[in-house]
């Protein structure tokens, strides 16, 4: 009945009910927003975002929304109505009260709005991103972000706390009041500038700075590295705290409009993500790159590398696609310089022509530097696998057999039982250094000596892959096989060290001979011995277990023939023990004391040589060149 009557209405009454419905809830919602607007913008004390006010204003902010949609109406039904232009005014004023707000809001909870602070609260509340793609983050901070030691503010969390804790409620409220009226442009006005500052302040504070390339190649190697170690600290947590909470502040404020929330975050981070990011490439591109420099580029390289995922989460937005290529190029430059490094290390152990002999057969300081180097590389392992993974190694065709991995027998070739290029340079790198060393037993006068010093140094090769990562990349069966060669080289010494001595007694201890012939085999052992002892005093064996060995090998070999001897024709003898200067408990003594060598043998010299590390152009002998 009743919608009968109104649609038999003539058309212009139907007009002027319109209008009249629609200036009076213009009216009314114009009188509720003055009323607030006339108390808080009077009041200096007291805002309308606070505890104490927030159902005020969220009452306000629905006023606002329906005098929006009532001028809509009323625009429809009179668009000349002078309601229309005080309700334009007072919506002015309503926005800019909000605007205010929203700046105070901002700037008053910069603590508890502090990025780090809302990706702490975000972690722990297990908050994601709105966007699906970006999940990942969180996880990565719970299984690979740890504690972050290295920042305080990580472990003193409160210290972020301060502030409202509806702030990024209010912040969101006002949002969605101000994008749905029209006033999105000022209110992501006033959003990036004070979170733009925001984030330049902690760059700054993570000592990002905005160097050029060609300031870093102009710095020196102890300026630049200090600001590696702050890039490594900094780069993981810009990424994990900074510009992951940046994300969470604007998907939630700005959780009405994604094209927002891409614009305003992108403009905020992307200048600073830029610098950050630019850093590795800029710095793998100096011109003084060296092997000792390698370990600082490949912290680097795994910094980034480990970030990346979470970094692609973060700017995901295809406006940020400039920060993602940044970090891929400068993946890819810290590839290219850890290669160059490798080579020249490479090169170094062949040009390595210092003509040091080592006093004592001690290992060389080429060994000590090689092996060492080796060893931490292969604490980069994953990192290596894939810069080395494309890259060509050249060698000898066929390899030498000491390249054999576990699993392969002799007549397998290395090149298809080394899977991993990580494996083969690493194997055909000591292999290098293991014929320089063979070259550096050649000069040796006594071949003992020299066979002593090959044992050491392989020993010693041995020992760093068998207590690292390097074990891992060559095999167990690759250490079995050189320890074997290291017992090899040991067997050899004895041989060539004692054999007079071994020989200076009869085969047959037990059997019967004539006082004068004991005499004189006792006269000749305590002769060879002693000029046996009195040489090796003297030589070293720096590996503890391998001197045992050696020493239990002799003890072995030298005390059960003497010790019978003795005991069966020093009583033949008449009690004369002159003849028999060392006994059986003296020979052990003896033997006890050797090859602890000298006051600093193992490292000193009976030559001048060019050193232990790189230089010169003289290669060493095949370590087949002596004879095994």
């Amino acid at each position: 009945m009743g919608k009968h009557l109104f649609r038999s209405s003539p058309p212009q009454e139907k007009q002027t009910a319109h209008q009249s419905l629609a200036e009076t809830a213009v009216q009314e919602c114009m009188s509720d927003i003055t009323t607030v607007i006339s108390k808080w913008t009077s009041s200096s004390d007291e805002f309308l975002f606070s505890t104490n006010s927030r159902s005020e204003a969220e009452e306000f902010v629905e006023v606002v929304r329906h005098l929006h949609s009532t001028m809509h109406r009323l625009v429809a039904v009179n668009p000349s109505s002078e309601k229309l232009i005080y309700a334009q005014n007072l919506m002015q004023s309503a926005m800019n009260l909000l605007e205010s707000e929203f700046h105070r809001v901002l700037k008053e909870n910069k603590q508890y709005l502090h990025p780090e602070s809302v990706s702490l609260r975000s972690c722990r509340s297990s908050r994601r991103f709105s966007t699906s793609t970006v999940t990942s983050i969180s996880d990565s901070e719970d299984e690979g972000g740890g504690s972050y030691e290295e920042n305080p503010a990580a472990a003193d969390e409160h210290r972020f706390s301060g502030g409202d804790s509806d702030a990024m409620d209010d912040l969101k409220m006002i949002a969605d009041c101000m994008i749905s009226t029209g006033y999105a442009k000022e209110c992501v006005k006033v959003y990036k500038t004070v979170r733009r500052s925001i984030v330049d302040e902690t760059l700054h504070s993570l000592s990002v700075e905005r160097l050029t390339l060609h300031q870093i190649q102009k710095m020196d190697w102890e300026i630049l590295e200090p600001k590696i170690k702050s890039w490594l600290q900094a780069a993981k947590l810009a990424v994990r705290k900074l510009f992951f909470g940046e994300r969470i502040l604007a998907d939630h404020v700005f959780s009405s409009s994604t094209n927002i929330v891409e614009a305003s975050f992108t403009d905020i981070t992307q200048e600073g993500a830029l610098t950050l990011f630019a850093f590795p490439e800029h710095a793998a591109k100096i011109k003084k790159l060296s092997p000792e420099k390698m370990f600082r580029f490949l912290d680097m390289y795994e910094s980034l590398a480990n970030l990346f995922v979470e970094i692609e989460s973060i700017f995901y937005f295809d406006s940020a696609a400039a920060v993602r290529s940044q970090v891929i190029n400068s993946l890819a430059k810290l590839g290219d310089a850890v290669r160059f490094m490798m080579s020249d290390f490479e090169t170094a152990i062949q040009k390595e022509a210092s003509k040091t002999l080592i006093v004592g057969g001690g290992v060389h300081p080429l060994t000590r530097y090689v092996m060492n180097y080796l060893s931490f590389l292969a604490d980069y392992d994953e990192s290596i696998s894939v810069i080395f993974e494309n890259w060509q190694l050249t060698v000898p065709s066929p390899l030498p057999e000491s390249l054999f991995i576990s699993g392969g027998g002799d007549d397998a070739h290395p090149e298809d039982l080394y899977s991993s290029p990580v494996s083969k340079r690493i194997a055909w790198v000591i292999l290098l250094t293991l014929c320089k060393i063979d070259g550096k037993a050649q000069p040796y006068k006594d071949v003992a000596l020299s066979y002593l010093f090959l044992a050491n140094n392989l020993q010693y090769v041995v020992v760093k892959v068998r207590s690292s990562n390097l074990r891992l990349l060559l095999g167990d069966d690759w250490v079995v096989r050189h320890e074997g060669k290291v017992n090899q080289y040991a067997e050899k010494f004895e041989k060539l060290a004692w054999g007079k001595v071994l020989t200076s007694l009869p085969e047959n201890p037990a059997e019967e001979i004539t006082p004068e012939e004991a005499r004189a085999l006792f006269a000749r052992f305590n002769d060879e011995f002693e000029a046996a002892y009195r040489k090796q005093i003297s030589w070293v064996i720096p590996d503890p277990n391998l001197r045992d060995r050696v020493k239990i090998s002799l003890s072995q070999k030298l005390m059960l023939v003497c010790t019978e001897f003795y005991e069966v024709n020093r009583f033949g003898l008449g009690g004369d023990a002159f003849n028999a200067r060392y006994t059986p408990e003296d020979i052990g003594n003896y033997l006890s004391d050797l090859y602890f060598g000298s006051r600093g043998s193992g490292s000193s010299s009976t030559t001048t040589g060019s050193g232990s590390g790189t230089g010169s152009t003289t290669t060493g002998k095949s370590r087949g060149g002596r004879s095994h």
